[in-house]
């Protein structure tokens, strides 16, 4: 007659079966399956992607239509000029560029030198994508702390000349608030280097 494990003891047992199940032994010391948990946070990622696409889609509209606002006015009469229209659409151009470079490091779709990758051994290729997204959110960091001190210091003091009741707060804002954004999205990107070097080791030991 056999003796019936019991249930808690086999949940436990099966939880701690499929921990090890997901996770790498690495010079001694295990890493967790935080990837799996980390790869649920991926729709987070996807929204907030979206969000700020969209945000840059809202100001490139708005930046064209004010542009040619401004043209049609230099030469129909008719039409009258804004006079806030070029601070305004600088201002956008701002917000756009530096947010756009953000979701721009969600697809690791930047310009980086590549000719000698296919000398180099894969591992210090792993390396050295860490070490530059790393340097990446270090730069994140400083444009933030250092944006945000310009932004409420010397931003918050001045206003647009064309538009006075406007703090000149929201000129400065665009670094700080991409700073933000490029510290979200190289977050995950460090951890898909960080995953991509943990999956390369086990395939090796294969």
């Amino acid at each position: 007659m056999t003796k019936k494990v019991p249930r808690p003891v086999y949940c436990h047992v099966y939880l701690l079966y499929t921990e090890a199940a997901h996770s790498f032994m690495i010079g001694g010391f295990y890493m967790p399956g935080i990837f799996l948990v980390l790869k649920k946070v991926e729709p987070v990622y996807q929204l907030v992607y979206k969000i700020f696409l969209n945000i840059c889609k809202i100001l490139l509209v708005a930046d064209i239509l004010i542009t040619s606002w401004i043209v049609l006015a230099r030469y129909i009469k008719a039409i009258p000029a804004p006079t806030w229209g070029e601070e305004l659409i600088l201002t956008l151009m701002a917000y756009m560029a530096v947010l756009s470079a953000s979701l721009a490091i969600k697809r690791n779709a930047h310009i980086r030198m590549t000719s000698f990758d296919r000398y180099l051994p894969k591992k210090l290729i792993l390396v050295l994508d860490l070490l530059a997204d790393i340097s990446v959110l270090i730069l994140a960091y400083i444009m933030l702390t250092v944006g945000w001190q310009y932004a409420t210091s010397i931003g918050a003091k001045g206003s647009y000349i064309s538009m006075p009741w406007l703090s000149k707060f929201w000129y400065y804002f665009p670094i700080p608030f991409a700073g933000v954004a490029m510290i979200f999205f190289e977050i995950e990107r460090i951890v898909i280097d960080i995953e991509r070097f943990f999956v390369t080791e086990k395939e090796d030991k294969v």
